[in-house]
């Protein structure tokens, strides 16, 4: 066999050709009638922007994109703005989309990704971008669900929930969307800028609660949504799909060739994930796809699925593993605040880090892969479809 490190990489290499977004808008297009203006966000953004100019020449285009995937694209205006965090280029970015939606002249184009829920904040009401800062970090540190968070946010926004929609009446808006959400509920998407929102006010109050970070939000959030109005009716949009989690699992696995493809998404605790994963991990190929999610207790660095690449190693080891190879990375090429993508760990990662168990409780898996030569990198890929995993034994 060749080096089973080697393998995975190509495994999951495989999964993120298939979520190319240039090749997953250009064979959408034929579905779609010529735009008078386009609007791509996202972290595949300007990638998903690139056929749609080609086809639609002269149309106006505006692409709103994180950081790390911004560059010139001749015919179009790309804005860069802060993700996950938001922060005043993105809600800058979020006025001149809507100016650009209320202005239209006739049927747009939307082309979205994941990380537009964080790249457009466009806070509602007398809620401030700081205050929207502060509700985002609480989110990402309470171990929600995606589409939980992507609730809250659309309830503080101008265009999430169907906001986009709503700006661009009375014209057609078609989407072509590329998934970044495990089932590809549209409504969670970039929480749902051309779908029916996920809940209301009422909703999100009691997510807040239940998570226990109601008394933690900012007064001004806290005051807007117990006196919100009820949101205006959705127009009609034609949203297609053209990219997803599982389209991705199933290229890995033609990829691969003979393996065990688990059945369900692996989601919730990382802890939880770990347990999971090792207990449906059969000999030979494993591939799995799927967004967990992270409490966090500590003040150091790292992501879901550093965390889980971690958490894999250490109950491999419990259950007496003795080779294997395991691959978790997020397909966006970044995994929170870091420059890593996950992990890739064997059976000879937990030897080559100091005090594991101690570097997980403060969060700080980016620390404990560094010390074994084991993160993931592999740069921005300009796509988003959640996480993708694969696990080789050979024992």
């Amino acid at each position: 066999m060749d080096d089973p490190r080697e393998v995975a990489r190509r495994i999951f290499d495989a999964g993120l050709r298939a979520a190319d977004p240039f090749a997953a808008v250009e064979n959408a297009l034929d579905r779609v009638q010529s735009p008078a203006l386009i609007i791509a966000v996202g972290k595949a953004a300007r990638r998903m922007a690139e056929p749609a100019l080609a086809r639609f020449q002269g149309a106006p285009c505006l692409v709103v994109t994180n950081y790390e995937n911004a560059g010139d694209l001749n015919g179009a205006l790309v804005l860069a703005a802060g993700h996950p965090v938001p922060d005043e280029n993105g809600a800058a970015a979020a006025r001149t989309v809507i100016d650009a939606l209320q202005a239209a002249q006739g049927p747009v184009l939307a082309l979205i990704s994941g990380g537009g829920s964080a790249l457009l904040p466009a806070p509602a009401g007398d809620v401030t971008l700081a205050d929207k800062a502060v509700v985002n970090e609480l989110l990402l540190g309470a171990g929600m669900d995606i589409c939980t968070m992507n609730l809250i946010r659309q309830q503080l926004s101008e265009l999430k929930g169907g906001g986009f929609l709503r700006c661009a009446a009375p014209h057609q808006v078609t989407a072509l969307i590329l998934s970044d959400v495990v089932g590809d509920d549209l409504s969670a998407i970039a929480s749902g800028p051309t779908a029916h929102p996920l809940g209301t006010a009422a909703d999100a109050i009691e997510a807040l609660q239940k998570a226990g970070i109601w008394a933690r939000v900012p007064d001004a959030v806290r005051t807007y949504l117990k006196g919100a109005p009820p949101l205006e009716p959705v127009p009609d949009c034609t949203n297609i799909l053209v990219g997803s989690n599982a389209r991705s699992v199933g290229a890995m696995a033609k990829e691969a060739g003979k393996v065990h493809v688990m059945s369900d998404p692996v989601e919730g605790d990382v802890a939880d994930a770990a347990l999971k994963i090792c207990d449906e991990a059969q000999p030979g190929i494993t591939l799995w796809g799927g967004e967990t999610t992270v409490h966090l207790r500590g003040n150091g660095r790292g992501g879901r699925n550093q965390e889980l690449a971690l958490r894999i190693a250490l109950e491999a080891r419990a259950r007496g593993w003795t080779r294997w190879v395991c691959l978790q990375g997020g397909s966006d090429g970044r995994d929170g605040p870091t420059d890593a993508a996950g992990g890739l760990v064997d059976q000879d990662t937990l030897d080559k880090i100091g005090a594991v168990e101690a570097l997980l409780a403060n969060n700080d898996s980016y620390a404990a892969l560094k010390q074994a030569g084991d993160l993931l990198i592999t740069g921005a890929t300009g796509t988003n479809v959640a996480d993708l995993g694969v696990m080789i034994r050979m024992d």
